[in-house]
């Protein structure tokens, strides 16, 4: 696992950044309100795969005639990411759109040996923070999951408006049901995953879907009311994308913003959030991990004294345990939440 980090790191850090971050030294800090609730179970040991590659008996391209596929490509992988799994783009329709999207998958994975599955959600927007069949495949083989995920409308080679949390909802919530539709995909713990932009669209396929069961937000936006106050330029980005400025739409902000509609999330919650982040405050997961604690959900809190936008080293081995439903009791901090 530890050659892939670096890759893995690339990707999530600056899957919505718009200025770059400083990658410092930190201590994590994780508060957690219903520990208890985790349940230790066998996990996959990424470390002890083997070097040599396995044979992908499963030919993703037979599933291009699913409902709504139009079209499957293999994605030509580096050759140590290609080892381990082995990743597609591949065309469906949504709505009245065309959107381009991408999975990989172990390659012991089979009808047979179905995997586990990871929705991740991409950070940005349009054509900033984009997502390939690469970086899809560098998340797999860290977290040993199948890994899907949407470009999303309106970005280069899809068609459509990127609303940032309307309507392109339904380009995440689709590869739900076709997670749904694989026969090797087992659907027990299915986890929504997103950096910034993507933890917002995370929260939104939690509450608008129930078979997420698990969220991890990484740098996660839970609430665009206050992101129109704390930066210039996301108060011009979701004017133009939502269609109008807070005070015109409040309704339309408050839906995107998880802080307002936390009681109908009934997903476990993963949050990790720097104290120092420009680009999304911290103040959004300290009012995030308010609400959850009000409704008794269960939720848990990383936080980092730096001003990191995205994934830490050591939160992979923190995702992959929370992922596989180990126990990460002996991480956990009491923390008092403003």
């Amino acid at each position: 696992m530890k050659k892939i980090i670096p890759t893995l790191l690339a990707i999530l850090i600056f899957a919505f950044s718009l200025v770059g971050c400083d990658n410092k030294s930190s201590e994590n800090l994780i508060t957690s309100s219903q520990s208890e609730k985790m349940q230790s179970s066998e996990s996959s040991d990424l470390t002890a795969q083997s070097e040599t590659p396995v044979q992908n008996s499963l030919d993703f391209i037979s599933y291009s005639d699913m409902n709504g596929i139009l079209s499957v490509d293999r994605v030509e992988l580096s050759e140590e990411i290609a080892k381990f799994c082995s990743s597609y783009e591949f065309l469906y329709e949504v709505d009245d759109c065309k959107v381009l999207g991408y999975i990989s998958i172990p390659n012991d994975c089979s009808e047979k040996n179905p995997y586990k599955a990871v929705v991740y959600n991409r950070g940005g927007n349009s054509n900033l923070g984009t997502v390939d069949g690469e970086e899809t495949a560098a998340i797999c083989k860290a977290l040993n999951r199948i890994v899907i995920a949407s470009k999303y409308r309106g970005s280069e080679g899809c068609t459509g408006i990127d609303c940032f949390g309307g309507d392109d909802l339904h380009d995440v919530i689709k590869l739900i049901d076709y997670c749904e539709g694989f026969k090797f995909v087992d659907m027990n713990d299915l986890c929504a995953m997103g950096v910034s932009r993507g933890g917002m669209m995370s929260y939104l396929a939690a509450k608008n879907d129930s078979r997420v069961k698990k969220v991890i937000s990484i740098s996660g936006a839970a609430d665009l009311t206050s992101s129109v106050k704390e930066r210039d330029d996301m108060k011009s980005l979701l004017i133009e994308r939502i269609g109008g400025s807070y005070e015109e739409l409040p309704e339309e902000y408050k839906a995107r913003s998880a802080v307002y509609w936390a009681n109908k999330i009934n997903a476990s919650v993963l949050i990790i959030h720097s104290k120092n982040d420009k680009q999304v405050a911290f103040s959004q997961a300290e009012n995030m991990v308010e609400q959850l604690k009000k409704y008794n959900k269960e939720y848990y809190f990383v936080t980092y004294n730096d001003d990191i936008h995205g994934v830490h080293q050591e939160d992979i081995q923190i995702m992959e345990k929370y992922l596989n439903g180990e126990s990460i009791s002996e991480y956990v901090t009491e923390e008092n939440i403003k």
